[in-house]
């Protein structure tokens, strides 16, 4: 196997900063030492990569992305080999996508689905959650066969009924089963049944806009959800996660759960850390681009989101990427937002945007590599195999310029989306170099991977229980 020497780069991981070579031989790291020191300068390696005046942190884990889901009659725009393609530009090397149970079928045929379309495909590892729309006793037990086989966590819907909507009694029971089996549940936190209500009255009231499309998917109705799911969980015994938190009010339900002590979990989304209300209610239907559930915030939400990212009462920073272009796909929605398909392109901005973070002040470094590698990882039984550059870990490793300024666009993403949900927007840092299991698969500006590259993780049980 070929070994590879990083040197001079300042390490940064969740857990430390230092100026130190890294080791790899093969597909992983075997050892960490001191810049400059004498065991470092006795190495010897057939690759040696300059580290000089940037970072070397682990590749990001992006917990959440949607490649090719149906959705309101399409299918998101990226495929797993787009998609993957696009996370490695921007130094995440581990996705964890949602393989779909459809109503009346098996979870296993779901899975088996899914797998067919990532295999060979993928430019990065990946792994699945899978999204239980259908709870009934043959479903629950399949539960117990897919966390023995490393399929460990699984998502219900508290919105859109008709589609993936589960009520409160089946919610329960899936939580009391994943209890006994290990799972984590992650749950999609809105009140879909009182959604659907004011959905319908804002139409027969001629508000067809994207801007209604936040109006009535209220910040007090996924506050309530998340409320409602944190209870449940209470009861069933069981942790829980809430996916893209994006109102003050949910953020303030899980710190409060937080503050008792239970195995309660949030996740935001960079665009509700960046972007608004005012997004979606941008003239000429460009605000249906903006359109995802749930919705974009007043931007004073912001400020909550930022401080339970710092004081940990959100843990992880996931995309939910989920592109429809704007051209043929999000234009089913003129004249009623709620055919807009719901979903934004962000796979590929994620890392970009938390440094940036960093730079305005709202994280430390360190901080930074938590929300975006490690807890992840940790999460969804990864760790420390990804989210850390550690011997014994794989050589996931981004080398990253901090200084490195670029200005956001789809003219120069790679994402397979024709419009970018922060066109424009400057930044500071990028991705030099990225190893994928010790590949180089990114090199200045250059894409060096292929397709089957990735392969299918299996994933322990969530190794972040408080």
């Amino acid at each position: 196997m070929s070994r590879t020497l990083i040197r001079g780069g300042l390490v940064i991981t969740a857990a430390d900063e230092v100026h130190a070579d890294v080791l790899i031989d093969g597909e992983q790291v075997v050892a960490l030492a001191a810049a400059g020191s004498a065991v470092a300068e006795g190495w010897t390696a057939d690759t040696v990569i300059d580290a000089g005046g940037k970072y070397v942190i682990p590749g990001g884990v992006d917990a959440h992305t949607h490649m090719e889901l149906p959705f309101g009659g399409t299918f998101a725009s990226d495929t797993f080999e787009t998609g993957t393609r696009a996370a490695a530009w921007g130094g995440t090397t581990t996705v964890v996508d949602f393989a779909v149970q459809s109503m009346g079928g098996a979870l296993r045929e779901g899975l088996d689905a899914w797998h067919a379309k990532a295999a060979g495909n993928c430019a990065i590892d990946y792994a699945f959650h899978m999204i239980l729309a259908d709870v009934n006793e043959n479903s629950l037990k399949e539960m117990d066969l897919l966390v023995d086989e490393g399929v460990t966590s699984f998502k219900l819907f508290m919105a859109y009924p008709g589609v993936f909507y589960s009520d409160d009694g089946k919610i329960l029971r899936a939580m009391q089963r994943g209890a006994d089996n290990g799972g984590l549940v992650m749950m999609h936190a809105e009140n879909g049944i009182a959604i659907d209500v004011l959905v319908g009255q804002a139409l027969a009231a001629g508000k067809t806009d994207p801007r209604y499309h936040g109006e009535v998917r209220r910040e007090l109705l996924e506050a309530e959800a998340t409320h409602r799911a944190i209870q449940l969980a209470r009861v069933a015994g069981s942790p829980l996660y809430v996916v893209h938190v994006s109102a003050q009010q949910a953020v303030a339900e899980l710190a409060a759960a937080r503050d008792m002590g239970l195995n309660v979990f949030g996740e935001t989304c960079p665009q509700y850390l960046f972007l608004s209300t005012d997004n979606l209610a941008e003239p000429d239907f460009e605000g249906a681009k903006y359109v995802c559930s749930t919705p974009l915030r007043p931007k004073e939400h912001q400020a909550e989101l930022w401080k339970g990212l710092r004081t940990n009462d959100l843990q992880v920073v996931s995309t939910d990427h989920c592109p429809f272009c704007f051209s043929g796909q999000k234009e089913l929605g003129r004249g009623d937002f709620s055919k807009i398909p719901n979903g934004l392109p962000g796979v590929e901005n994620r890392m970009d945007l938390l440094h940036q973070a960093v730079v305005d002040g709202h994280i430390s470094r360190r901080r930074w590599i938590e929300i975006a590698a490690a807890s992840p990882a940790r999460m969804f039984g990864l760790y420390p195999r990804k989210g850390t550059i550690a011997p014994g870990s794989d050589a996931d490793i981004v080398i990253y310029d901090p200084d490195a300024e670029q200005t956001i666009s789809a003219s120069t993403h790679h994402m397979n989306v024709d419009y970018s949900a922060y066109e424009g927007r400057q930044v500071r840092g990028k991705a030099r170099t990225v190893l994928s299991r010790g590949t180089v698969v990114v090199d200045d500006d250059r894409y060096l991977g292929r397709a089957g590259h990735g392969r299918y993780q299996t994933r322990q049980t969530c190794q972040y229980l408080v």
